[in-house]
């Protein structure tokens, strides 16, 4: 390929502009990650669908993205970012058309996996493509304005998707993509070019090792996304899942170190400061993933909240990371990438803490702080961390290690919602015995209680063994409600735990300048 960069005679504006349009189709992708959460319902009502089936609306979106991500890198290479970008969004738009088109849970299934596939895509590139275009004072604001992409856009899932459920129909969270999509697909090719396409590479391509990555990613991903539901690995389609997976890791490994056309390079990791940021991408995409997942699910299943006042009550942590942008990326151009950081996971710690005070009966004016403790935090940590892994790569590893760090971030929230699912779960289990024994020891509190719901029964209904009935039913929804608090404050304690721990990678971080030269693509 060229040495010469294609950017170099685009002016700063053309550069904005076909940065800009890469950014909001990286948007649109994560976006629609999570915009499915809180329809789940309405769209498994809608197919007919059954609860084991409609968990796949999820699944397959994933599994398809985690493994388009590490691919991107050897595509753009091959065909070019403008033409990968531009077929991505076109597919993309294609598939949430036919998404909301769907017929059945299978044409559903498989539409996803499309729409997850093509949006793999578009997220690691736009990495890649900011670092390459712009230096000094420019780039420094990259890993604001994509750390601020990448973390609103899954938090405004729900939030999005449950308004426009309630205020539309589940077809249209697919429909809304068409026409951005449509203009992403027709303006960034006539913006110009971003790099050099090497179509030679696809003919020497190894397909073992595209199919082991797929293999091993896709089955890490259906382990992670279906173990917590189906007791891990006494499930046998999980137990093979897991084999097959690992057999997959095997075979990449050995086809990554071996191959002559490798289609993902791990030589990114041999900088230590990349390696390093790459595992504190990791704890940020489990804070981040899991905690977005666990408060829509206490407040639907302790609170009984709508989606709409779901999306209402974490839309509080959306405002505050828009807030929390200019911030870090200033900071992070003034001071050591390593004290923000730091800042930022005692401040996401402090916010998952506050969080392990919950009960039964908070809501919106109790979650607030927290919140937005949570979302101020967020940038503080994904801001300099971007920085420290893609600052002064070397030109030909940018693109891989672009989608080796958004890997991370993935796998940490797939990660992060199987842990916080099991660890809810368990604690669960756990605290219900203890509530369980704690009546059998003091039996007339107990019987106390009883008796106050069945005299409130008796005054619905004359049956007497009816209005008992009632009153133990009430009282065991009273405890399973209890237990299950409780096991969300433990499972948030923990978390911050995990975030307190990972401080101790942070001063090992060195950072390299941010005003290091252009990138230029080769």
């Amino acid at each position: 390929m060229s040495d010469a960069n294609p950017t170099a005679g685009l002016s700063d504006r053309r550069k904005l502009l076909i940065f800009g349009v890469m950014a909001f189709g990286q948007f649109m992708a994560l976006l629609d990650i999570q915009i499915v959460a809180g329809s789940l319902g309405s769209i498994q009502a809608g197919l007919s669908a059954g609860p084991d089936e409609i968990a796949w609306v999820q699944t397959a979106y994933l599994m398809a993205e985690i493994v388009m991500i590490p691919l991107a890198a050897f595509l753009s290479q091959a065909i070019s970012t403008r033409w990968l970008f531009t077929a991505s969004a076109a597919l993309f738009t294609l598939s949430s058309l036919m998404c909301g088109l769907a017929w059945d849970i299978d044409s559903m299934i498989v539409f996803r996996a499309i729409q997850g596939f093509t949006g793999g895509a578009m997220v690691p590139t736009v990495f890649a493509t900011g670092f390459a275009m712009f230096d000094g004072p420019k780039r420094a604001m990259i890993p604001a304005i994509l750390g601020m992409v990448s973390t609103l856009a899954p938090t405004l899932g729900p939030s999005v998707g449950g308004w426009v459920t309630d205020v539309a129909d589940w077809r249209m969270l697919f429909f809304m993509n068409v026409i951005p999509g449509l203009a992403i697909t027709l303006i960034l090719p006539a913006l110009g070019k971003v790099d050099e396409a090497d179509p030679s590479m696809l003919r020497r391509i190894d397909w073992l090792h595209v199919a082991s990555l797929a293999v091993f990613l896709g089955g890490l991903q259906y382990v992670l996304e279906e173990g917590p539901r189906h007791e891990w690995f006494t499930d046998p389609v999980v137990a093979s899942a897991a084999w097959i997976s690992l057999v997959g890791a095997a075979v990449f490994f050995e086809r990554t170190f071996f191959s002559t056309m490798p289609v993902l390079k791990l030589t990114p990791f041999r900088r230590p400061t990349f390696a390093m940021a790459c595992v504190l991408n990791l704890v940020i995409g489990f804070g981040l993933y899991s905690a977005t997942y666990l408060t829509p699910v206490f407040l639907g299943r302790v609170r009984g909240f709508t989606s709409l006042q779901i999306g209402v009550t974490v839309f509080v942590s959306g405002l505050t990371m828009a807030v929390a942008a200019p911030i870090a990326a200033r900071l992070s151009t003034r001071v050591d990438g390593r004290y923000v950081i730091g800042v930022g996971f005692c401040f996401f710690a402090l916010g998952l803490w506050m969080f392990s005070n919950i009960t039964a009966d908070w809501g919106f004016a109790e979650l607030l702080v927290p919140q937005a403790v949570r979302g101020f935090a967020v940038l503080l940590c994904i801001v300099p961390a971007v920085g420290m892994a893609l600052n002064g790569v070397a030109p030909a590893e940018l693109r891989y290690a672009s989608g080796l760090f958004n890997l991370m971030r993935n796998l940490g929230g797939a990660i992060g919602i199987a842990v916080v699912n099991t660890w809810v779960a368990d604690f669960g289990r756990v605290h219900a015995l203890r509530l369980g024994e704690a009546m059998s020891t003091h039996p007339e509190q107990a019987g106390g209680v009883v008796a106050g719901l069945t005299a409130y029964a008796s005054r619905f209904t004359p049956d007497a063994a009816l209005a008992l009935g009632q009153a133990q039913s009430q009282l065991a929804r009273i405890v399973g409600r209890q237990a299950a608090t409780l096991a969300f404050a433990d499972t948030f304690r923990l978390m911050a735990w995990v975030f307190i721990l990972a401080l101790v990678i942070v001063p090992f971080c060195k950072p390299a300048p941010t005003d290091a030269a252009p990138v230029n693509e080769h």
